[in-house]
């Protein structure tokens, strides 16, 4: 049986590019980003909750929603003791309802058997029921200030524009690929990664959109390998300031 061949390591973000890129993206964040309840908060359970319900579902429901649910169930405890019907019930209108039932197992699983705490590390959040890799690096950097990795669709799509334009994000391969630059790119610290990892996010939902992305106006397109691909039909434009706020204020 012939030798296995080594596996060539993941080629790397430029250091000068990854900086760029970071100092950039904060700074924007900083001065646009949106003020949402589940930014204001470092409860594990009530990420958790933001984070299943925006799966597949705009920003303008999901607010509703998400206070009405924290109404009825503000605890894991509340949550794993109700009927399952109450659970669908208080998640009718969402759709999707696969994410309501393992949220429901998930807190019966971890009030069971884990006193009720929330895991903090990835890899033991990925053995949760309905917990992928995205909801693990989310609930891991925004709760607990891990340094975790994410790619939801939106970071997906920046990643791929502004790095590597020539592959084909919805491959295995070109899925990998996005996730180690994801890495790459994860400040040193995890409070700078909560920054980071809801900028990315922010960026690919408010500017780098999908149909129309508004590269005249992104804090990135100096640095975005696509800039020449979409700037001719949106062209830069001065950004305009709006007052600097604190982002978090956790609870």
């Amino acid at each position: 049986m012939p030798p296995r061949k080594p596996v060539a390591p993941a080629p790397q973000v430029p250091a000068d590019a990854a900086v760029a890129f970071r100092r950039k993206l904060h700074r924007w964040f900083r001065e646009h980003s949106r003020d949402l309840p589940w930014r204001r908060t470092r409860d594990p359970y009530r990420i958790l909750i933001s984070e299943l319900m925006l799966q597949q579902t705009q920003v303008s429901r999901v607010l509703d929603f998400y206070r009405r649910f924290l109404e009825r169930f503000p605890d894991l405890h509340a949550l794993a003791k109700a009927k399952p019907q109450r659970v669908l019930e208080a998640w009718e209108g969402l759709g999707y309802y696969a994410r309501a039932r393992n949220l429901h197992k998930l807190a019966k699983h971890v009030t069971e058997a884990r006193d009720g705490i929330i895991p903090s590390e990835p890899e033991e959040l990925r053995a949760l029921p309905g917990v992928g890799a995205y909801t693990a690096g989310a609930v891991a950097s925004f709760a607990y200030e891990k340094r975790a990795a994410l790619v939801d669709t939106n970071v997906a799509r920046v990643l791929h524009r502004v790095f590597a334009p020539d592959l084909d994000p919805k491959s295995g391969a070109g899925l990998k690929r996005l996730w180690q630059i994801a890495e790459q790119l994860l400040p040193r610290t995890g409070k700078v990664v909560w920054t980071h990892n809801q900028a990315l996010m922010e960026l690919g939902a408010l500017v780098c959109s999908a149909r129309s992305p508004k590269c005249g106006t992104c804090p990135v397109h100096r640095v975005c390998a696509s800039r020449d691909r979409f700037m001719a039909s949106d062209p830069v434009v001065p950004l305009t300031k709006k007052r600097t706020r604190r982002v978090v204020k956790p609870e």
